[in-house]
Formats: structure tokens, sequence, C-alpha cells
């Protein structure tokens, strides 16, 4: 015998007509919310040896390419946080500020003439940095999950 609250979920399933649980429903809001909106989205690309970067205790590169600019990450981990030390080439220019970002956490940074910056003790996840030029769209890179 099949119970009818089983019975109505399977036909509303079957009909398309269920409804969106509320956590779903969540966050798919919170993730719309971390877009940035007229950006240009960074790509991974091959990062074999990176000048300027360190690999020497645990860390781990990662590069992102687009509109011109190339973002070299180097990510490592101590006592449960995660550190982000970065090069954005060629340097985006006077009054360029880059946010290094997690689901819950924005860190503004000054880029040096250098192209570098870094921010420290973000919680490890996800994380994307977005490089803000005067006069240009900004640059983002996909989300990537760092783990420790």
């Amino acid at each position: 015998m099949i119970n009818d609250e089983y019975f109505l979920a399977a036909l509303r399933l079957a009909t398309g007509n269920d409804p969106i649980p509320g956590h779903v429903s969540a966050a798919a809001r919170d993730a719309f919310g971390l877009r940035v909106p007229h950006s240009v989205t960074a790509g991974p690309a091959e990062c074999s040896a990176v000048r300027g970067v360190r690999d020497d205790d645990g860390s781990h590169l990662v590069r992102f390419v687009a509109a011109g600019l190339t973002f070299d990450l180097e990510v490592s981990e101590g006592d449960g946080l995660i550190d982000v030390a970065g090069l954005i080439s060629p340097y985006p220019g006077e009054g360029a500020l880059v946010d290094v970002r997690t689901p819950h956490l924005t860190l503004t940074r000054r880029i040096a003439h250098t192209g570098h910056f870094a921010a420290t003790g973000l919680p490890p996840g996800w994380i994307s940095v977005v490089c803000h030029r005067p006069g240009q769209a900004p640059v983002q890179t996909t989300w990537v999950r760092i783990r420790p």
C-alpha cells in the first residue's frame, strides 16, 4: 500500500511542480550575489614555472589568463587558514585594486607597481580574485577550491 504523501510527492516530481527546497533557493541567491557585473572571466592556464612566486614549502601555484592580464597565485596553508600571494602582469596601472574573495569574505588590496599583492588569514574553501582597473571592465578569476 502506498502512503498518500509519497504518492502526491511522486506526482509533483513527475509533473515538475515540486517546490524547490528553501536551502537550495538560498544557496542560489548567495551564489548569484557573488557575481561581478560586466566583468571578464580569466580561466586557468598552464603554469609550469612562475617567476617571482615560490613553490618550495608545499604552496600551490595557479595561473589564470584573460583580457591581456595574467594572474599568478601562490596559495599556502598555515594554522588552518589560507594565504594568497599574487602577481598580476602586466601591471594593471595606477589606482588598480584587487579583491581576494571567498563566499563570505572579501579582502581588498592595492596592487604594488611590481604587480604583487597579498591577502592572509582566509578560510579554506573557494577563492576568486578580481582585478579592478580604472576605466576598464574588472577581470575575475574562476573560483578555485583550496583545501588544507
